[in-house]
């Protein structure tokens, strides 16, 4: 199937940041703070009526990150999808924590490129779904280069592969906009440990046709995060016409 470019025509200036092996809370910390900037600034600006003539001085942000095994319950959570109770995996070492983007329940840990695009969306478009999609585009695009023909499921966001009768998710994505301003973004399985999805029902989705994989399962063979880091950052920026700055 082929996917249209539907990138912006005017570049984002946009800082990327990598962060491995922090704690959940240290990381949303930072998202909030640069989240918080950029509102501020377009909050000035729509004060002053100059918006428009100088938007472009916003910076965005992208943060690329392998959290420490946590579990994050979106706005529509529900708790029975946490299979084990919260004092045991508390004490096995997982963090748990309730956020304000879309969906249920999620994984993150070693092994997963963790994505948060903190941008601010009114400079593209006004639509959260091109927004999501346009995402899931960035995941396809990648995967297709490692020869895998990933698809988008009807009435589910994120990014499966599909050979047969199993549905395989390999990335999840979940978002918050506030003044068209983004936070949190993707869950791009790698060589995650999937074990860690047996504690849940990732996403909410107990669908017997549907399951959890890695690029690494797919693929066959291992495939470390730092390999597949820089190739994300290029489709991320073929998607949204990103220009990287301070990298």
């Amino acid at each position: 199937m082929a996917y249209k470019d539907t990138s912006p025509k005017k570049s984002l200036d946009t800082q990327v940041h990598n962060i491995i092996n922090v704690a959940y809370q240290e990381v949303w910390d930072f998202q909030m703070s640069l989240h918080t900037t950029i509102k501020e600034q377009k909050i000035g600006l729509s004060k002053l009526s100059t918006y428009e003539e100088n938007k472009s001085s916003i910076i965005n942000h992208i943060i690329l990150c392998e959290h420490l095994p946590v579990y994050t319950f979106g706005t529509s959570a529900k708790r029975h999808n946490l299979i084990r109770s919260e004092s045991e995996l508390e004490e096995e070492g997982f963090e748990l924590h309730d956020i304000n983007r879309g969906g249920d329940i999620t994984y993150h840990g070693q092994g997963q490129v963790t994505g948060y695009l903190i941008l601010d969306v009114e400079l593209l478009y006004r639509d959260i779904h091109r927004y999501v999609s346009n995402i899931e585009l960035a995941i396809i695009l990648l995967l297709r280069d490692y020869g895998l023909n990933p698809v988008r499921l009807e009435g589910y966001t994120g990014v499966w592969i599909s050979n047969g009768r199993i549905k395989r998710k390999i990335c999840a994505i979940g978002v918050h906009l506030s003044r068209w301003v983004s936070l949190h973004g993707f869950g791009f399985n790698v060589c995650t440990d999937l074990e860690h999805f047996s504690n849940i029902i990732p996403c909410g989705i107990s669908d017997s046709d549907k399951e959890v994989t890695s690029l690494s399962i797919e693929l066959g063979r291992r495939v470390e995060v730092e390999e597949v880091r820089p190739l994300l950052l290029q489709k991320l920026k073929e998607v949204f016409n990103f220009n990287y700055i301070n990298q």
